[in-house]
């Protein structure tokens, strides 16, 4: 079975990523648990956004022609209710929050997701 990974990009996603990180360095998600920007991936430079015992690591995404890994934070209270989802990073047009590193660029990052599958869910757990 090939590496199963809980996220995910689309092709559109991993070229806006490949821009961005020309722009402003390492890049880092953090998926927004609600509120202000819905429940919307929100992009930073990497460490820009303060993780810590709180939150999940879902995924250390590999971008073609970025160096280092995306990586890609959940609040760990939010993945409680997420774990038996596959995440998959897309880009729309629009803007999204202005606290995002795509907001300026006049696209956002969204999530669309699905249900683990059984063999999925055993990979991850364990």
């Amino acid at each position: 079975m090939p590496e199963v990974s809980r996220v995910d990009l689309t092709p559109a996603a991993a070229g806006l990523i490949r821009r961005l990180r020309a722009a402003h360095g390492p890049l880092m998600f953090h998926q927004s648990g609600g509120c202000c920007d819905g429940s919307a991936p929100m992009c930073y430079p990497e460490g820009e956004f303060r993780t810590g015992s709180s939150d999940v690591l879902l995924a250390s995404l590999t971008v073609e022609g970025v160096d280092e890994p995306v990586t890609f934070w959940m609040s760990a209270s939010q993945f409680e209710r997420w774990r038996h989802t596959h995440l998959t990073v897309d880009v729309v047009p629009g803007r999204g929050s202005g606290f995002s590193l795509e907001a300026p660029e006049g696209v956002r990052f969204l999530i669309r997701s699905r249900l683990l599958t059984d063999a999925e869910r055993a990979a991850l757990d364990g």
